[in-house]
């Protein structure tokens, strides 16, 4: 029996792929790329973006028409409001939790579909601890994402998290330690810890775990002690919980890449209030100053929603004044759209869809005006590289710096995809660079 899985949102819900993959093909199941060549065929969803959840209604649609030709079983996990849910089970053959993945083969037998495996062990995973322990299978032979925290406590008004993944949850750091050295172990380059608040880790269990900071270091003295080259990244840390002692550890180590992620979100007090932020703009530039003083070389990453919820035009323009001091290299920028769980969901959403799109514009132009002057001034230096695939264009390849400033340059040597190289930087486009080839084996430690 083959099965195919779509996943959708965000890097969460890709890593938990990873996990309902191993319970598949430990029941017998082999995946396919091919949709029309799988018997079993399910979709990780994400209700906080709406687009996600009508991409999930247009696949349903279509494999159901199939139903009538073909014997199919469907099904349906992810980041799932009740709202959505409660649609969803007229739709899809098996609607479930994360943490109840491992009864799936058991699902799928009982409703007919018998595997080559036994599924005695479809109980074993009970909860989200107990889902953590299943080792994942890997996308790629070079990167992964390591899960640290599920949920969250944070509220904001303009969110449905906390209504799809439930309160803050740790993995016990023993675990994660042992996850990322057994990927030091089989060579891994890229290494993202994930949470919705992953600058919250340890929080929820009331001193019995340790801290997000001490996390970092215990992975860093990782790094002291590894026989090859990589580099670490979380996302995404909340402004609320990011401390000196965070940015000193990534300062310490060199494994702990220099790249931070730290949303915004609006760049105005009276909308961060709104958004419940629980931060203001002075706390967000307070760690801001701390990162450009004891990193330096840190890329600054972000997220903003434009067009929330009674946005005057001066509080937008307070956004575009917080892109000029702090100088992004790349912001995720949203236009905002209710949705259902989320307490903005009940307010009137009184920005009309032109200005929205009109102050995406104007934001993103900002963007690329700072993001085109920083990467200017690399022009002529050497970087390290991690190829992570060829590029569209023939003859090249392209990659990442280790501040995640997509950079492409000429070869066909595809043997290179997964390695560190030198690259020296030859020109600037809109968001990337080019560069030419000089070291193509940078695997030294540094």
């Amino acid at each position: 029996m083959k099965y195919h899985l779509i996943t959708l949102g965000c890097q969460m819900n890709l890593s938990d792929s990873g996990r309902l993959s191993t319970v598949l093909n430990d029941a017998g199941f082999v995946y396919t790329d091919h949709e029309e060549e799988a018997n079993v065929l399910g979709i990780l969803a994400c209700s906080v973006r709406q687009n996600a959840i009508n991409k999930v209604y247009s696949r349903i649609s279509k494999w159901n028409k199939r139903k009538g030709k073909e014997n199919l079983i469907t099904f349906i996990s992810g980041c799932i409001l009740d709202a959505d849910k409660e649609k969803f089970l007229k739709l899809f053959d098996f609607v479930f939790q994360m943490s109840e993945v491992a009864k799936l083969p058991e699902m799928i037998n009982q409703y007919g579909v018998t595997s080559q495996a036994s599924v005695r062990n479809s109980s074993i995973y009970t909860d989200i601890n107990q889902f953590w322990n299943i080792k994942p299978q890997y996308d790629s032979a070079f990167e992964a994402f390591v899960p640290i925290q599920n949920g969250c406590d944070k509220f904001c008004t303009f969110c449905a998290v906390p209504y799809t993944r439930g309160r803050e949850v740790s993995r016990s750091s023993d675990e994660i330690i042992q996850e990322v050295k057994s990927l030091l172990e089989k060579g891994y380059k890229s290494i993202t810890l994930l949470g919705q608040n992953v600058n919250s880790y340890g929080l929820d269990k009331n001193g019995d775990e340790i801290s997000f900071a001490e996390l970092l270091r215990r992975i860093g003295e990782l790094g002291k002690i590894s026989n090859h080259k990589f580099w670490l990244y979380f996302t995404s840390p909340h402004p609320r919980d990011m401390n000196d002692e965070v940015i000193d550890v990534i300062a310490e180590y060199p494994c702990l890449a220099k790249q931070i992620h730290l949303p915004l979100q609006s760049g105005d007090d009276k909308v961060l209030i709104r958004m419940n932020r629980k931060h203001n703009l002075s706390k967000y530039r307070s760690i801001v100053e701390k990162i450009r003083i004891t990193i330096p070389e840190a890329t600054l990453f972000t997220d903003i929603i434009v067009g929330f919820t009674g946005e005057t035009d001066e509080q937008f323009e307070n956004t575009m004044k917080a892109f000029d001091e702090f100088k992004f290299n790349m912001a995720y920028i949203a236009k905002y759209s209710p949705r259902p769980g989320a307490a903005s969901s009940r307010w009137v959403d009184d920005i009309p869809n032109d200005l929205k799109k009109e102050r995406l514009a104007l934001l993103t132009d900002k963007l690329q005006s700072h993001v085109s002057e920083y990467n200017q001034n690399l022009i002529g230096k050497t970087l390290t590289v991690l190829v992570l695939d060829q590029d569209r264009k023939d003859e090249f390849l392209t990659g990442l710096t280790e501040g995640k400033i997509n950079i492409r340059f000429k070869s066909d040597d595809a043997s290179l995809i997964g390695k560190f190289c030198d690259i020296k930087v030859i020109s600037n486009a809109a968001f990337s660079l080019e560069g030419e080839l000089i070291n193509a084996n940078s695997e030294v430690l540094a």
